[in-house]
């Protein structure tokens, strides 16, 4: 019996998107469906609401909850990853209280900054744990990464794990949708190319019938420059740089030194700007859970419909070998993108049949975007560089080498904070030399 393990199987609402799918696709069906997760609680309540869907769907899958998780590994054809290391509380506060204190404010804090250099101090130890277990009890499973930060921890599985990671993102596959929602266009027919890296990719592309949309693009984007509206940074962004950026304002106001600004407090009103928008979504999902539990868990009628997550179409591409095309967090093996560093991680277009998952050459990106793209590689290299080294001095450097970081704190101020931040995470972090 082939085998989908799913690492984090408490994120109840996620593996019922990512799971309920595979339960929903004929080419899957007599699937071992494996579930780990630390909480048990959330384990189980997982566990019941995929049975739910199964009795409803009809599926022939089996599944199964582990407590052991190299048992949930063992065998794996497939691994799915959706862990969170530390939590709301207390990660996620530290990640945002401490900063404050400095005067640097944070949207998201999840995958550069400062927030999102500490997430991944306290996820990578993990994530490498996972690697070993793969390494001896599924060493050929393709190991598919949903946790962010999403470059660094897919780069670490790849670079250092030596497991097959490919790392999906929604922001690919919502990126034209929501850009032409918001403008007002139709999307029929439309063709569009996107690479980049994760959260910083970029809409090279974007025709119809052989014309390019860009021109009429920025017309209706320059009309909405004087009202307020939920994407005003990525318009800015683009009218600036030529190009639209695939993940949310709210994201890439924090990856950029333009916008979150000590000297400039008018910035964050004016292109509306969400800080500490991160803790407040965590509160409102903690909320929001007490009643999806009874909606999910407490529902033996549960149906499930499948959605646009790309886990089953990948794994339905492998197991079918008719081709299936996504945008995945790869490599940048053979310099996929040409003006982008080789040892980082990029997101290109793949092709996916039985032959696994294969990235496209994209060659360079314009130069601007290649500039921007590299100042957050920068960020995310000497993070690996300090996890994997264990060198104190490598925290500060990355921290330095933020863009929203560096152009807010003296080099002083950010090796106080670093400091801090490392004495607060405690057992959460491993110990710096």
């Amino acid at each position: 019996m082939s085998k989908i393990t799913f690492l984090g199987a408490g994120s109840t609402v996620f593996a019922k998107n990512v799971l309920g799918d595979c339960l929903n696709t004929p080419a899957l069906q007599g699937f071992e469906i494996a579930l780990f997760d630390i909480n048990p609680e959330r384990l189980s309540d997982s566990e019941t609401m995929l049975n739910h869907i199964k009795n409803t769907s009809g599926s022939t899958s089996v599944i199964k909850a582990y407590s052991d998780r190299k048992e949930a590994l063992r065998g794996a054809k497939y691994v799915v990853n959706a862990i969170q290391v530390g939590g709301y509380d207390p990660c996620t506060i530290t990640d945002f209280e401490i900063p404050k204190k400095y005067g640097l404010r944070q949207t998201i804090a999840d995958t550069v900054g400062i927030g999102g250099i500490f997430r991944n101090l306290r996820t990578i130890p993990v994530m490498l744990d996972f690697a070993r277990d793969i390494q001896e009890v599924c060493p050929d499973a393709l190991f598919l990464n949903y946790t962010n930060p999403m470059a660094v921890l897919t780069n670490v599985m790849n670079t250092h794990g030596g497991v097959e990671t490919v790392g999906l993102c929604h922001s690919v596959q919502a990126c034209v949708s929501g850009l032409f929602d918001s403008l007002g266009l139709d999307q029929t027919g439309v063709k569009s190319k996107i690479a980049g890296i994760n959260h910083m990719a970029w809409l090279l592309e974007v025709t119809k019938d052989g014309v390019d949309l860009y021109p009429e693009i920025k017309r209706r984007a320059r009309e909405k420059q004087n009202e307020k509206h939920w994407d005003m940074v990525r318009y800015e962004m683009m009218l600036n740089f030529g190009y639209y950026i695939t993940e949310s304002s709210e994201h890439n106001a924090e990856y950029h030194p333009y916008f979150i600004k000590k000297s400039y407090p008018e910035l964050v009103d004016r292109f509306n700007i969400p800080l500490d928008e991160y803790p407040r979504r965590c509160v409102e999902q903690i909320d929001r859970w007490k009643k999806l539990k009874d909606e999910l868990v407490h529902n033996s009628e549960l149906h499930h419909k499948r959605t646009h997550e790309y886990a089953s179409y990948i794994f339905e591409a492998m197991e079918t070998n008719v081709p299936f095309k996504i945008g995945g967090n790869v490599m940048n093996t053979g310099g996929l993108i040409s003006n982008l560093p080789r040892e980082a991680c990029v997101e290109v277009p793949c092709l996916v049949d039985r032959s696994g998952v294969t990235p496209t050459y994209v060659g360079a990106l314009p130069p601007q975007l290649a500039a921007l793209n590299r100042t957050n590689i920068n960020t995310q290299l000497l993070t690996i560089e300090a996890a994997i080294t264990g060198k104190r001095e490598h925290i500060y450097h990355a921290a330095m080498l933020d863009p929203h970081t560096g152009a807010e704190l003296s080099m002083d101020d950010i090796r106080s904070m670093c400091d801090e931040m490392i004495e607060a995470h405690g057992e959460w972090l491993p110990k710096y030399k």
